[in-house]
């Protein structure tokens, strides 16, 4: 009840898109999980075609965040994000009706250039409307989009008990309500677009130092909250013996971030600067990878070899409670207010490259360790790189080249 009450403090745009997030998560859970399971029971493809079919999902939209985030500045965030929903009404409808390896590969590329322009246009949007309250906003939309995370993964596991078809189009489903309502819905903002080429505003922005030298620092946190799927699942499986246990660890972590999400970014908010409370929030992720690291490879009872899993899991939701509503409330502070969208957009390709790279780090001291009998490599490897986004951006602060909520940054400053 709290949440709702303070999601009605905020302008109408604002709730919808909150309401929307819970429903472009939900959708999304209900069905990319499983993609992978039918294209390979299903449909009977190999591993390297099922590979590419999700590869390029993922491409098609960490890469193309920049397009979606020019396209708001430059005709509306509003129009940018109904045409990303229609988009993945699309993608997601070809994926219930294709069995063909040509339409399989569409309906990626039109789901993944979705997420590629609704993605940075919300975020926009969010930034635009809530004004001085983009703290709170910001925390708002990460207990949505949890909630989403948590509600898509049960439903689509409900539905696959019909089959995927129909799973693949609720969520078609989904999408396209969402479209038909922020049509009627969503408020048109006035557009007030560079007067310069979208070329010149990707130059502008790539060369903003301070800006570019933040989104580099921020690369331990989208490591080491992908590792939400990757290490810390295949740890609790490791430790209790069980394959329920990585989804009870998820569990855990999302229900701290509904309860607390809203009331640490309000507590913090007004006690210390912005950046000092990402680096704390850095910290407490690098934090989050000692528990576990320091009882791997050893016996004992299944339930208190969970323990430290269940800690760092927690410790890590907690760190990106702290950091990450205010890490999208400094974004828009780099640069001129026109330009909005294409800093979200270049932020989240640098994210998307950092966050494969990052698993592809982990993945590799994943099996060195469990080939050289080090089973505490990989949690050492995110522990550093924790450690190095935190420094990093303590670094920043004190060159002063981040911005406040209320005054941009010197570009020049870092």
């Amino acid at each position: 009840m709290r949440t709702w009450r303070e999601m009605r403090r905020f302008p109408l745009a604002v709730q919808l898109l909150l309401v929307n997030q819970l429903g472009v998560n939900t959708g999304f859970y209900l069905l990319i999980p499983y993609l992978a399971t039918h294209l390979t029971d299903n449909l009977g493809m190999s591993a390297a075609v099922v590979g590419i079919v999700l590869g390029v999902r993922n491409l098609s939209q960490q890469g193309l965040f920049i397009l979606g985030g020019s396209a708001s500045d430059r005709i509306g965030a509003r129009g940018v994000i109904i045409a990303g929903c229609a988009l993945r009404t699309v993608g997601f409808a070809l994926f219930a009706l294709g069995d063909d390896l040509a339409v399989l590969l569409a309906a990626s590329v039109l789901s993944g250039l979705a997420g590629a322009l609704f993605n940075p246009a919300v975020r926009t949007y969010i930034a635009q409307e809530a004004a001085e309250r983009r703290a709170e906003a910001f925390a708002l939309f990460n207990v949505f989009a949890t909630t989403g995370a948590l509600i898509g993964p049960l439903l689509g596991s409900a539905l696959l008990l019909v089959d995927f078809r129909t799973s693949a189009l609720t969520a078609a489903g989904v999408f396209a309500a969402l479209t038909v309502a922020q049509a009627m819905v969503l408020p048109t903002r006035t557009v007030e677009p560079s007067k310069g080429t979208v070329l010149a505003d990707w130059r502008e922005v790539l060369g903003n130092r301070a800006f570019l030298a933040f989104a580099l620092a921020m690369v331990g946190m989208f490591t080491l909250e992908n590792q939400l799927y990757l290490l810390l699942p295949d740890g609790a499986r490791q430790a209790t013996g069980w394959d329920g246990a990585a989804g009870l660890v998820f569990l855990v972590g999302a229900f701290a971030n509904l309860a607390f999400q809203l009331r640490v970014t309000r507590a913090l908010k007004e006690r210390g600067d912005r950046a000092r409370w990402i680096a704390t929030g850095l910290g407490l992720m690098a934090a989050a990878f000692l528990p576990p690291a320091l009882v791997t490879g050893s016996s004992g009872n299944p339930v208190l070899r969970a323990l430290p899993v269940v800690i760092g899991a927690l410790l890590l939701h907690l760190g990106v409670m702290v950091a990450q509503p205010f890490v999208l409330e400094l974004i828009p502070g780099f640069g001129r207010p026109e330009l909005t969208g294409t800093y979200f957009g270049i932020f989240y390709v640098v994210s998307g490259v950092a966050a494969a790279v990052g698993n592809t780090v982990v993945g590799w001291a994943m099996d060195i360790g469990e080939r050289g009998d080090a089973d505490w490599l990989p949690w050492a490897c995110c522990a550093l790189f924790g450690v190095a986004s935190a420094l990093g951006v303590a670094w920043l602060r004190r060159l002063g080249s981040l911005p406040t909520p209320s005054k941009p940054a010197v570009p020049a400053a870092a």
